[in-house]
């Protein structure tokens, strides 16, 4: 099978024969995606989650790496034939087919009980609910600042390459870590330690955590599922991301609680459809399919809780997020095409059907927009991953309103309630990532800017009261800069690895304009 695919990417055969892409792969590529192309800090590079890669496009990232993330360029390393062997080799089966069943997913949980007696608060002075949680990417390690001196409180070891955010119980006592190899981990921000870890598949998205903290559930590349715990990652239910008739599955994109909703809602990656799963025992019935009137009975209702409620769409959504009223899903979807387009469209939760579509340029990162009032309307702004623009859209009418130059592409933009200003970041840029755009919400003009020049300058999160900016310099030898928030100047620097993000305790329990949720 390696050979005719080498044959068919116009490799001859006797390069074929020469070539042990197997054993490239080992050497290269299986630290970052796995012995078995699984994926770890990697995404996983199955045949079934390649479909959309063109073989050209395929070739290039193996010779050229990508822009920010750790993926190298191995142009430099590897001749062309070798590279096309790699190329081939990633698109065959990987046999047997990698399994994650509910006894794997049972037999790999652990938990660690408390002493008896033990006393219910933070073994650390300080504000528990100004906490920020560090992940740093380097050496795969997260801190636990304090927000309001800006010390170190603990450093502890975290499972390779966590991924999605973590995710905080409604009191902020526990955090969850979710990782791109399928661990899910809950900690004890109080007494400093894991409680409860268990892995939910071999690739997972992300993970989120119910309003009233009583449920977990996990989106898997691989397996193709949805995995619901509860609050000590006990499997509850695995549910197939599948289309109603089971013919088609779908890797999922991402979860997000909707705490108002009391619901979870799913993007699935394959399948034009968006699920919501709500965690009201009282949630109403759902019928699948066409029902004339479902008040009069004419069909069979499955049970609301715990049940798929499913909005078809026109095309899967990469990524999303919700409006203040959770009413409306904003996502994404990638070009199918390296030269494609993307496409962006709002969701009607309530009605249960795509009510717009979002006229924004380029690959708008809609899982890191930000919303805020302005002219007496709320408006929502996005980063974008190709263009030097922010475009801000009207959520009453869902026209732009404005377009707002930045430097470069970029990944993260934030914001919070009590500050007049957005920051966002151009890291996808190759001549502008040192550089932080700050922007004026109310005249929708960038007004400053902060560099730290050469280095990569991203993902700015917010005090409690938004007085303070933290930013990440995405570097091994990194740091985390705080900035005073009105007046963009530094106050402190700590020195970290990679420091990838930071999530504030109360902005993330909150459901902060200015963040993400």
């Amino acid at each position: 099978m390696l050979v005719a695919g080498l044959v068919w990417m116009g490799v001859d055969m006797a390069s074929a024969q020469t070539i042990d892409a197997r054993a490239l792969y080992q050497q290269h590529c299986a630290a970052c995606h796995g012995e078995q192309r699984t994926g770890a800090m990697g995404p996983a590079l199955l045949p079934e989650s390649l479909e959309r890669l063109r073989p050209a496009e395929a070739l290039k990232v193996i010779q050229q790496g990508r822009p920010a993330t750790q993926m190298p360029g191995f142009a430099q390393q590897l001749n062309a034939e070798e590279i096309n062997a790699l190329a081939a080799h990633i698109r065959t089966p990987v046999l047997p087919t990698p399994r994650w069943t509910e006894d794997d997913i049972r037999a790999s949980r652990s938990f660690h009980a408390a002493p008896a007696n033990e006393p219910a608060k933070p073994v650390w002075s300080a504000d528990p609910m100004n906490l920020f949680v560090v992940v740093e990417g380097g050496d795969h390690h997260v801190s636990l600042l304090d927000g309001d001196r800006f010390e170190v409180i603990t450093r502890f070891a975290s499972r390779f390459a966590l991924h999605g955010g973590p995710k905080f119980t409604p009191d902020g006592r526990y955090v969850f870590f979710g990782s791109r190899d399928g661990w899910i981990t809950k900690y004890d921000l109080w007494r400093l330690r894991v409680v409860a870890e268990v892995r939910a598949g071999l690739n997972m998205r992300n993970v989120a955590v119910s309003g009233d903290g009583k449920w977990v559930m996990a989106a898997n590349y691989l397996p193709h599922s949805v995995v619901l715990f509860d609050a000590d990652l006990n499997l509850q239910k695995t549910y197939a991301a599948a289309t109603l008739d089971g013919k088609t599955t779908s890797r999922v994109s991402a979860v997000y609680d909707a705490t108002p909703r009391n619901s979870f809602v799913v993007a699935l990656k394959d399948i034009a459809e968006l699920w919501e799963i709500s965690y009201n025992p009282k949630a109403e019935p759902i019928y699948d399919g066409l029902v004339h009137d479902y008040k009069m009975g004419e069909s069979i209702a499955k049970p609301g809780f715990l049940g798929v409620r499913r909005t078809p769409l026109e095309e899967p959504l990469d990524d999303f997020f919700f409006d203040q009223s959770y009413r409306h899903v904003l996502g994404a979807t990638r070009p199918k095409t390296g030269d494609g387009a993307a496409t962006a469209q709002v969701v009607n939760l309530d009605a249960r059907r795509k009510i717009a579509d979002l006229p924004i340029a380029g690959m708008p990162h809609l899982g890191s927009g930000i919303t805020f009032a302005w002219n007496g309307s709320t408006v929502l702004a996005s980063p974008n991953l190709k263009g030097g623009a922010i475009d801000v859209i009207d959520m009453k009418t869902w026209k732009p309103v404005a377009t707002i130059p930045t430097p470069g592409p970029g990944f993260f933009m934030r914001s919070h309630e009590n500050t007049r200003y957005a920051w966002t970041d151009s890291m996808m840029s190759p001549t502008a990532k040192d550089t932080m755009t700050l922007i004026d919400k109310t005249t929708l003009q960038p007004v400053a800017t902060v560099k730290e020049p050469g280095k990569t300058l991203a993902h700015i999160e917010f005090t409690k009261d938004g007085k303070y900016a933290l930013a990440s310099v995405w570097e091994m030898d990194g740091a985390l800069i705080v900035y005073d928030a009105a007046t963009f100047k530094e106050v402190k620097r700590l020195p970290m690895s990679k420091p990838v993000g930071k999530y504030n305790v109360w902005n993330k329990i909150t459901r902060s304009e200015g963040t993400s949720h």
